[in-house]
């Protein structure tokens, strides 16, 4: 039987499960029918925030930022360029923490951008500041995508 992996829809925020050698065979959720991998950040808030980062197995990158700032537009493109590629390995999201000050304050952010890695529900890694797109894939695939997973 195939190992599965817990993963969360983007759209609807069901779990669901899904084998791990099918992950790149355009799964779709089982309630919303979505693809589960769209190749884009996730839009988190208050409501969606802890499902997203605790019931998945999927690593998952959260992206604190804030529309009035400059260095995190600046780094957008990248973000969504890093969220095509390493999908569906890693899960690439975004927090506007002007929004959910709430989240952004359990979690110290005091400047952004900021990304924040999580795997098991845990954080693993942070990174403070805007990041290119090769100092951004090099940051994620050397502290969240394992060595087994191919990279693009």
């Amino acid at each position: 039987m195939a190992d599965k992996l817990h993963v969360v829809c983007p759209h609807c925020d069901t779990v669901n499960r899904v084998a791990r050698d099918r992950l790149e065979d355009g799964a779709k959720c089982g309630q919303c029918k979505e693809a589960l991998f769209g190749g884009h950040p996730v839009e988190l808030t208050l409501a969606n925030f802890e499902r997203h980062v605790t019931a998945g197995d999927i690593p998952v990158v959260v992206d604190f930022w804030a529309p009035w700032c400059g260095p995190c537009r600046m780094m957008a493109p990248a973000y969504e360029q890093a969220a095509a590629r390493l999908e569906p390995h890693v899960r690439l999201a975004r927090l506007d923490s002007e929004a959910e000050p709430g989240i952004a304050g359990r979690f110290g952010i005091r400047g952004i951008p900021t990304l924040i890695a999580f795997a098991g529900g845990r954080e693993i890694a942070r990174q403070s500041g805007a990041l290119d797109l090769a100092n951004l894939l090099g940051w994620i695939e050397s502290h969240v995508v394992s060595p087994s997973v191919e990279k693009r």
